[in-house]
């Protein structure tokens, strides 16, 4: 049996491959570094899938707070072990077995 991602009907198949078309243009476009038309390709199959499953993109839409939340938290951890491991390099190497030696 297949699995569906998005339950509640299917999707004509000329939207998929407009979705797939739009995704798929958009990856391209980031990879030759155009990155305004990347993002409106990514937009139009946004659209398309908002479109057609709207209670899903409520659903994200509302939970979209706790992830940028989340991300905020991982960026300020990631640049305080970079400042540690800065600071760590700035001592030295040596500087703790001068210690150790005593």
């Amino acid at each position: 049996m297949k699995k569906r991602y998005f339950p509640g009907g299917s999707m004509d198949s000329w939207k998929k491959a407009v979705v797939a078309g739009a995704i798929g243009a958009a990856a391209v476009l980031f990879l030759k570094k155009k990155y305004p038309a990347g993002v409106l390709a990514t937009g139009l199959g946004l659209a398309l899938l908002a479109a057609e499953y709207p209670q899903k993109f409520e659903m994200v839409r509302r939970s979209l707070p706790d992830y940028f939340d989340r991300g905020m938290q991982l960026m300020e951890m990631a640049a305080r072990t970079g400042k540690r491991i800065t600071d760590a390099a700035g001592r030295g190497g040596f500087g703790g077995w001068d210690e150790v030696d005593g």
